[in-house]
């Protein structure tokens, strides 16, 4: 689940270059991940799950190149894991592990216990809008995500940026700890439906208990008249949407 913004000043030409300087140090990048699903051969689950450990562990252990593993528990995609590596730059993965080993020990001991691998996807996160920032450096500590994918309506793109801008005050607005973020697939989908998804991050599952007023902070933040508009919004931008459910696989993972 990713685009920049640009803010454009207009000042006279010896100040717009140290200004765009100025810019590119504070701006922080937006973080992007490679992920991937993996229908795993159910007859060798204890052998795959001892190889992706291991590999893991020794190949994508820290770092950008850091592996995390989530199974996939609700949703079209029930019964699948995700391989989840970053958060990198396009230039990581011109470092990515391959030598020492990594490529021979995944196709001779992960990949036989993999009936099929699909989706291998970059998603990058539209740092405007989401409100992630108590992930910072302890993300493992929400271990269920609520994915929600979208697909684009043909032509009426230009939509979304208005509407998850809206969703993003009201989450950041709602009481208590929220984290949610909202991803753009970097490469183009045709038909296949995966053009952007939302993350709401738990903790656990009892989170799902707990009442969130996200209407209310909705219309305070964009004013009291704006529900139904944004409602006839989602439902001309986007043809189709769906949640997913992941489970963070500690064991599996690299950390």
């Amino acid at each position: 689940m990713f685009k920049k913004v640009f803010t454009l000043v207009l000042m006279t030409p010896l100040l717009i270059g140290s200004y765009g300087t100025l810019q590119a140090q504070e701006e922080a990048p937006e973080p992007m991940w490679e992920s991937f699903y993996i229908t795993p051969d159910n007859t060798k689950l204890k052998a795959l799950g001892e190889a992706m450990s291991k590999h893991n562990k020794k190949y994508h252990k820290e770092g950008v190149h850091r592996a995390v593993v989530y199974n996939v528990v609700s949703g079209p995609n029930m019964g699948k894991m995700v391989w989840q590596m970053g958060p990198l730059g396009f230039s990581d993965l011109d470092t990515r592990p391959s030598e020492g080993g990594h490529d021979e020990d995944w196709r001779d001991n992960v990949m036989p216990n993999v009936k099929k691998m699909q989706s291998g996807e970059y998603w990058r996160q539209n740092n405007k809008v989401s409100n992630t920032e108590m992930l910072q450096g302890d993300d493992m500590t929400y271990k269920i995500l609520h994915v929600r994918f979208f697909e684009v309506e043909n032509g009426n793109g230009y939509q979304i940026d208005h509407l998850m801008d809206q969703i993003g005050k009201a989450v950041k607005d709602m009481e208590g700890e929220n984290p949610w973020g909202m991803y753009d697939n970097m490469f183009r989908q045709g038909n296949l439906g995966r053009h952007l998804a939302t993350v709401m991050f738990h903790k656990n599952w009892a989170s799902y208990d707990k009442e969130r007023k996200f209407k209310d902070s909705f219309l305070k933040v964009n004013g009291k008249d704006s529900w139904d508009a944004f409602n006839k919004g989602m439902t001309s931008a986007f043809s189709n949407s769906w949640d997913e459910i992941w489970e963070y696989n500690d064991a599996l993972s690299g950390n």
